[in-house]
C-alpha cells in the first residue's frame, strides 16, 4: 500500500514533502508488492523508533494472546472469549471464540442474538446442524482447513466427530461483544410446567425424567456448560431429520 501510494505521486511532491532529491525516487516499485522476500526483523526494541521529536508510542494495546488467557473449562472442553468488553478492550467491532471440544462432546444447542457466526475450524472432524424458520434445518460436516457461517439468531450446535482426537474452531463476530442463548438456559429459567407442557403434554413419565435431568443439570454444572461430555452410548438409535434450508 505504501509503495502504491508513493508510485502514484509526483516526484517533486514527494521530494519537497521529505526535503530530498526527486532522483532518489526513480527507481520505487510502480506496483503493489503484497507479498515479497524481505530482510529478516530483529527484535522490537531495536526496529521501532526512538520516541521524541514528535514521536509517540501509542497507548492503545492492539494484541492479545488469546492461547495464554484462562479458558473456562466445562464438563466437554475449553472456552476462551475476546471482546471489547472483557480481554480485549480495543476489539470494538469484532469478538471472537476460541474453542476446544474434546472427543466425542459436542457444544451445546445454543444462537448468537446479535450477528453472524464465522468459524475456521483449526484441527478435527465436526458436525454442525443449524435450525432456521419455518421448521427447516441443515447438517454440514466439517475438517481441518473448512469455513463455515451461522446466521445470527438460528440455532445450532456442533459435534466432535471423532473418538481420540480434539475439534479447534476459531469463531469470529462482527460485534463489540461475544454472546450467545443456549437452549439450556432458557428452558431453565422457564416455568417447569410451561417446559412439560410444551414438550411432553400427556406423557407424565416422559415429563419427570427430562424436568429431572434439567435440575440434575443445573445443580452439577449451573446452566453455563457451554461444551457438554456425551456419553458414547448417546446416540444410539437416534435418528436425525434434515429439511433444505
Amino acid at each position: 500500500m505504501t509503495n502504491v501510494s508513493v508510485a502514484h505521486t509526483p516526484k517533486s511532491v514527494l521530494a519537497e514533502n521529505f526535503r530530498i532529491s526527486p532522483e532518489v525516487f526513480e527507481t520505487i516499485p510502480k506496483k503493489e508488492k503484497y507479498m515479497f522476500q524481505a530482510s529478516m526483523p530483529k527484535s522490537i526494541d531495536e526496529e521501532q523508533p526512538k520516541e521524541g521529536r514528535g514521536i509517540k508510542k501509542s497507548k492503545l494495546q492492539f494484541t492479545h494472546k488469546l492461547l495464554a488467557q484462562e479458558p473456562l473449562n466445562t464438563t466437554g472442553g475449553l472456552v476462551r472469549i475476546a471482546d471489547s468488553k472483557g480481554t480485549f478492550p480495543l476489539s470494538k467491532t469484532i469478538a471472537a471464540a476460541h474453542l476446544t471440544l474434546h472427543p466425542g462432546s459436542m457444544r451445546e444447542m445454543h444462537w448468537h442474538p446479535q450477528a453472524d457466526e464465522w468459524s475456521f475450524f483449526i484441527r478435527g472432524r465436526a458436525r454442525v446442524t443449524i435450525f432456521a424458520s419455518e421448521g427447516t434445518a441443515r447438517t454440514f460436516d466439517y475438517q481441518a482447513g473448512d469455513v463455515g457461517v451461522v446466521p445470527k439468531n438460528q440455532g445450532h450446535f456442533i459435534e466432535n466427530l471423532s473418538d481420540d482426537e480434539e475439534v479447534e474452531i476459531l469463531e469470529i463476530f462482527r460485534s463489540d461483544e461475544f454472546l450467545d442463548f443456549s437452549l439450556f438456559d432458557w428452558m431453565a429459567s422457564t416455568p417447569r410446567r410451561m417446559v412439560a407442557d410444551h414438550l411432553f403434554q400427556g406423557d407424565k413419565e416422559r415429563q419427570e425424567k427430562f424436568l429431572s435431568a434439567l435440575e440434575k443439570g443445573v445443580d452439577e454444572v449451573g446452566t453455563h456448560d457451554p461444551i457438554r461430555a456425551v456419553p458414547k452410548d448417546h446416540y444410539e438409535g437416534d435418528e436425525t431429520i434434515e429439511e433444505e434450508l
